[in-house]
């Protein structure tokens, strides 16, 4: 099942002691301790692998490398080395003890959630007129440590939306290469699904429900996917008794969680229109203002991917 919303703890690396050593050459006495080496960083780095927040299910404390002692003749510590934790492009950063958000919108983006400690000073550098001969260090100082909640959200072109068992997946399937799950029964997709449409990314986001925002059903879990894509394809089933409730059940859903959704570009289809007769679909699709479609009607989905290419060069000017 797809992490979407997790919490972990991060430890960035201790800085390193300083050391206390002194010179053993005659006529060159004197501190040669030298300084820690400074504690490694913790980072995010965003990826295109949607399922990285999985790394957290099972292990939730990560820590960086700490700095090595300062060595003697003026040898400073090796730094600790620096923990990159690998996190989906879309993921959102909230630091719990700082309140600080941050989004990574890129693959390769980083984002340095925190700092490892500064390396303590060796003796060498606590010498003076009045004190030849320092025995004095200092301790390296702890790393940064946090507790951080990663929220994934998913950022795609175009997102499917609309009540459960609607044709959202065998959509999906069709205009691209996703496997996704289908079945004659509600709630077959229980985590988002993503496919390429060209240069379109699409989300097949999983059936909502009246009371969704209020976390009916699989609820608010993946309304927040909804939220990061651009245009949304609404579909309603030919065969429902009432398909202008299913559509306000959806449209009433989505503005409670976030008032903004209502203002998306949004394509309304009326899905397995095979299914029931014509006079009907003409009907559902003038009171919608929808466009009918069907998995199995070649002539259907080219209108489809005529909407997807439209949306491409938009996209792409």
């Amino acid at each position: 099942m797809l992490v979407d919303d997790i919490t972990i703890r991060v430890h960035a690396g201790k800085g390193g002691d300083g050391r206390v050593s002194f010179q053993k050459v005659k006529m060159s006495l004197g501190p040669t301790g030298a300084s820690g080496g400074h504690g490694g960083d913790v980072l995010f780095e965003g990826v295109s692998d949607i399922g990285a927040l999985s790394q957290f299910r099972n292990h939730k404390d990560f820590k960086a490398t700490s700095g090595e002692m300062g060595n003697a003749q003026f040898r400073d510590g090796a730094r600790g080395m620096p923990l990159t934790l690998k996190i989906p492009v879309g993921t959102v950063i909230h630091n719990l003890d700082t309140g600080v958000s941050r989004e990574i919108l890129k693959i390769g983006e980083q984002f340095l959630i925190a700092k490892g400690g500064r390396g303590g000073r060796g003796n060498f550098f606590f010498r003076s007129s009045t004190n030849t001969s320092p025995d004095e260090y200092e301790p390296g100082k702890p790393g940064e440590a946090y507790e951080v909640r990663l929220e994934l959200r998913l950022i795609a072109d175009v997102g499917f939306v609309g009540l459960p068992n609607v044709g959202k997946s065998s959509l999906l399937n069709c205009l691209t290469r996703a496997n996704a799950k289908v079945a004659n029964y509600a709630f077959t997709t229980l985590e988002p699904n993503l496919g390429a449409y060209f240069d379109l990314i699409i989300a097949d986001i999983p059936g909502l429900i009246e009371g969704a925002s209020a976390g009916r059903g699989l609820g608010v879990k993946f309304l927040r996917h909804v939220a990061r894509t651009k245009v949304l394809f609404h579909l309603i089933s030919a065969e429902s008794e009432d398909p202008k409730h299913d559509y306000d059940i959806v449209r009433a859903e989505l503005a409670s969680f976030d008032p903004l959704l209502s203002a998306k570009d949004e394509y309304v289809f009326v899905s397995k229109s095979d299914l029931v007769p014509a006079t009907r679909v003409d009907e559902i699709c003038q009171l919608l203002h929808a466009l009918p479609i069907s998995v199995d009607n070649e002539t259907t989905l080219k209108k489809v991917r005529a909407i997807l290419d439209k949306i491409t060069k938009e996209k792409q000017a």
